[in-house]
C-alpha cells in the first residue's frame, strides 16, 4: 500500500518557535498486549535524510521491519529503549507505565533532548519535558517513525525469547504474537492460566472463570479507557 514519507516538518516547526535543537521522537509498543512490557524508543535523528521505506512500523512486514532495523541503529544519530514492566503496569496503570517506560528511554540517551515529539494526542510525559504530541507522528514524523521501528522490532524480538527453554510458555506463542490477543494466546490461557510475563490487572482475565481469582486490582485507574480499547486489536 502507497504511503507518505515522513519529514522533518514538526522538526523544523520546533526549532524555529521554540529554539529547540536536539529534538527526540518518542513512539510505544505494547499498550494493548496481555503479556510483556511496554516498550517505548526516543531517537534522535537530525534533519537528514531518512532511509527509503521509512514509516509507522505497523505498515510494514516483519521482514521489511526486520530490515529497517539493522538500517536505523547505525542511521540515527541516538536511540534509547525503556520498558515498563507487567509487574509495573499492574501496580501503576498504563499512563504511568508509559510514562515510567518513556522517561527510561529518554533517560538512556546520551543527551538530554531540547524538546520531545510523541506520537498521538495524549501527552502521557508531561514536565518537565517539553513535549509536542502529532497524531500519527509514527508516520509523518522521521524521528517518530524511527523509533517507531525501533521500539517493535526490539520489543517483538524481546518476547520471541521469553519462551524459550520453557515448554508451558511456548504454548502462548509470543514469538507469533508478541503478547497480543490470539487465538493460540486465548487457548492457552484458558487452559493453562497467566505466565508470570501476563498483566494481571487486564480485563481478560474476567471471562476466564477459573483464573480470575488471579486478577490484580490496580492502585491507579486513569488509563482504564486506554486499556480497554487497546485490547481488543491485534498490533502485530
Amino acid at each position: 500500500m502507497p504511503y507518505e514519507a515522513p519529514t522533518h516538518t514538526v522538526e523544523r516547526s520546533l526549532r524555529a518557535t521554540t529554539g529547540a535543537k536536539v529534538i527526540a521522537g518518542v513512539d510505544e509498543v505494547g499498550r494493548g498486549a496481555w503479556a510483556g512490557p511496554v516498550t517505548v524508543c526516543a531517537a534522535i535523528t537530525g534533519l537528514r535524510r531518512p532511509p527509503a521505506g521509512l514509516t509507522d512500523s505497523k505498515l510494514l512486514t516483519p521482514k521489511r521491519r526486520d530490515a529497517l532495523l539493522d538500517i536505523l541503529e547505525g542511521w540515527v544519530t541516538a536511540h534509547g529503549l525503556g520498558h515498563a514492566s507487567p509487574e509495573e503496569i499492574d501496580e501503576l496503570g498504563m499512563t504511568a507505565a508509559l510514562r515510567l517506560a518513556a522517561i527510561r528511554a529518554l533517560e538512556a540517551l546520551p543527551v538530554r533532548p531540547d524538546a520531545v515529539i510523541l506520537d498521538g494526542k495524549h501527552d502521557y510525559l508531561g514536565a518537565p519535558w517539553r513535549v509536542r504530541t502529532v497524531i500519527k507522528g509514527d508516520q509523518s514524523c522521521v524521528a517518530v517513525a524511527a523509533a517507531s521501528v525501533i521500539a517493535k522490532v526490539r520489543r517483538d524480538r524481546m518476547m520471541a525469547e521469553l519462551g524459550e527453554g520453557i515448554a508451558s510458555v511456548k504454548d502462548f506463542a509470543f514469538a507469533a504474537n508478541a503478547g497480543y490477543p490470539s487465538p493460540v494466546h486465548r487457548a492457552a490461557l484458558e487452559e493453562l492460566g497467566p505466565t508470570p510475563y501476563h498483566r494481571l490487572s487486564w480485563a481478560y482475565l474476567d471471562a476466564l472463570p477459573q483464573w480470575r481469582h488471579l486478577k490484580k486490582v490496580r492502585r491507579s485507574e486513569e488509563s482504564t479507557e486506554l486499556e480497554n480499547g487497546g485490547q481488543l486489536g491485534f498490533d502485530f
